[in-house]
């Protein structure tokens, strides 16, 4: 049961992974994606560092459930111009990334108080190993900083948008 709560960060980073490669790098982004799409993933990170640098509390959950509730609605910002320039395919896509965005969130949120041995019986059954949980959390906000610098990187200072030549 320990590794079905590593559930939705597996899927959203295989769901990202297709966005990037299958829609992004085939069709560029504009402007308003290459900033708004960092940002994104700022807000993820803003949750995971959170958790793993502040004490479990009940004042610090209120806190994080706040951050989590903004991240999620913060995602959906860009699908009102996506559906402008974006094949439905990808906005298929979309839909399940705001589906397991606030499922990752949870996730984390639930792994928390394990990693200061603060968890309620039922939970400490079900997460019963806080070195586990606690490097898989590093690991997992190592890599969505990674990807942080990818997006901003690549796509605002590498990428160079294809000019159409005159006729």
């Amino acid at each position: 049961m320990l590794y079905l709560i590593t559930l939705p960060f597996l899927i959203q980073s295989i769901v990202i992974l297709i966005d990037e490669v299958f829609f992004h790098l085939k069709r560029g982004l504009p402007k308003w994606e290459r900033v708004g799409h960092p940002l994104d993933t700022l807000t993820i990170l803003i949750c995971l560092g959170y958790v793993l640098c502040i004490p479990y509390s009940p004042f610090h959950l209120k806190i994080y459930c706040t951050l989590s509730v903004f991240s999620c609605i913060f995602v959906t910002k860009d699908e009102f111009i996506h559906k402008e320039c974006c094949p439905s395919t990808e906005q298929w896509l979309h839909s399940f990334l705001f589906l397991n965005h606030p499922l990752l969130l949870t996730a984390t949120g639930l792994i928390w108080p394990t990693l200061h041995g603060q968890a309620p019986n039922w939970l400490c059954n079900w997460l019963d190993n806080a070195y586990f949980l606690k490097l898989f959390l590093w690991i997992q906000t190592g890599f969505a900083a990674l990807f942080f610098l990818y997006q901003t990187i690549y796509w605002n200072f590498i990428w160079k948008e294809k000019k159409i030549s005159p006729l």
